[in-house]
């Protein structure tokens, strides 16, 4: 095991935000304060500069090509498809699937193996937390199936409730499928205990990684699950990019998930062989430039390294939730025993929305709405909340900034 490295100091974060152009932006004569990274993270220069040499250098089909720029093309993607493999500790390169996101990597298991294994009154198991993409998939399948929907509640502070988990375990659930980390709540599910349960019974896990995997170090193997979903764009890399890991021995009894190029051995009129793994769920031209991309976002992080980014941030959403219940008529929506990144509120004052309006005139930067959330909206009896989701980019003076432009608006508003 390498030696652990010392925490983040002032001047590591100063050496890192001089990596990112757009947090020098300047909004109203200051830097711009960005705290919107559940939506999607700022990348480095060698993220922006691996693309643009891709295009400049290397561009050219992969897998197919007999020519120079198809070989160094290939092998710079799948040059990352191991970098992915070590990153979350997947046992083979073969159970890494390139995809557009987590949206689609959540689409591909329930339109695969949800297709394959549910019928008519069984169950899928989810939680009362969960993003759209980790709802409605699902509910287009049971519609097309007979299938039931079943969901894990959750209690005040945004926690599941695990004791009422097990119980909703049937002999016809057939799939969970979670969160680790919630983009609404910032809440950390304790995804390998989920696990553990669900394969006592029987039961297949899917999670949802798009809010972990830039915050946490992923080892699925430890968490034990069967999928595992996660986007490039939210971990430094570009936007379509995205991963699902799988386990080898279920990945090879699912079907394709589209056809075309790539995924195929052979094809005749009267019949077409597929691909082995993973190129049976790689159908067409990938977004190679993105992959490539996505491969030096992990270098990046991987030379922080994401131990350190996560102690580092746990210590920032400490201070963040001290600067926001200092002010007056904030709430907390979300205060679960462990959190990561995401700072969730609504103030007396003002609505979401006029929050969010009123930061952004003052250079601060959050997201208003109900984060493609409804169904915790509602658990929590609020439209929408206002957020402030952090990266290991971020600085106390942001918060700080953000706490000054809170108290702008309850003057406003006053």
């Amino acid at each position: 095991m390498p030696p652990r490295r010392p925490p983040l100091t002032t001047a590591d974060i100063a050496r890192i935000r001089d990596d990112f152009p757009v947090l020098h932006v300047r909004r109203g004569g200051k830097d711009l304060v960005y705290l919107d990274n559940a939506a999607t993270s700022q990348k480095p220069r060698l993220v922006i500069d691996t693309e643009r040499h891709y295009y400049e250098a290397q561009n050219a089909n992969v897998h197919r090509g007999m020519h120079y720029l198809s070989e160094i093309a290939t092998n710079a993607y799948e040059e990352a498809r191991k970098k992915v493999q070590r990153f979350i500790n997947a046992p083979l390169t073969c159970e890494v699937i390139f995809t557009r996101g987590t949206t689609e990597s959540i689409n591909l298991v329930a339109q695969t193996f949800g297709r394959q294994n549910l019928h008519e009154g069984d169950e899928v198991l989810i939680s009362a937390m969960e993003h759209h993409s980790n709802i409605v998939p699902w509910q287009m399948l049971c519609e097309s199936c007979g299938a039931k929907l079943k969901v894990i509640p959750i209690n005040e502070r945004g926690e599941l409730k695990m004791d009422e988990f097990e119980k909703l375990i049937s002999p016809r659930t057939k799939i969970v499928s979670v969160v680790h980390v919630s983009n609404a709540l910032g809440t950390i599910n304790t995804v390998k205990e989920i696990c553990a349960i669900a394969h006592k019974h029987g039961v297949p896990v899917l999670v949802d990684g798009a809010q972990a995997v830039p915050h946490l170090p992923i080892d699925v193997q430890d968490i034990g699950c069967d999928f595992y979903a996660f986007s490039g764009h939210k971990m430094c890399g570009p936007t379509g990019i995205g991963v699902l890991f799988g386990r080898a021995e279920r990945l090879n009894l699912m079907p394709p998930f589209m056809g075309g190029g790539d995924m195929i051995l052979s094809v005749t009129f009267e019949k077409t062989t597929y691909n082995g793994l993973p190129y049976k769920f790689e159908a067409g031209t990938p977004n190679i430039a993105g992959v490539i991309a996505l491969g030096a976002a992990i270098d990046y992080l991987d030379g922080i390294g994401m131990d350190r980014i996560a102690a580092y941030e746990h210590d920032l959403t400490q201070y963040g939730t001290q600067v926001l219940q200092s002010i007056e008529g904030v709430k907390m929506i979300g205060t679960a025993r462990e959190k990561a990144g995401a700072l969730s509120f609504v103030m007396e004052s003002a609505h979401a929305h006029d929050i969010g309006q009123l930061l952004s005139d003052q250079g601060v930067a959050i997201r208003a709405g109900h984060h493609c959330a409804q169904p915790v909206m509602q658990c929590f009896g609020v439209p929408a909340t206002a957020r402030a989701s952090l990266a290991f980019y971020n600085t106390k003076e942001d918060l700080d900034a953000l706490g000054a432009a809170l108290r702008k608006v309850n003057e406003v508003f006053a």
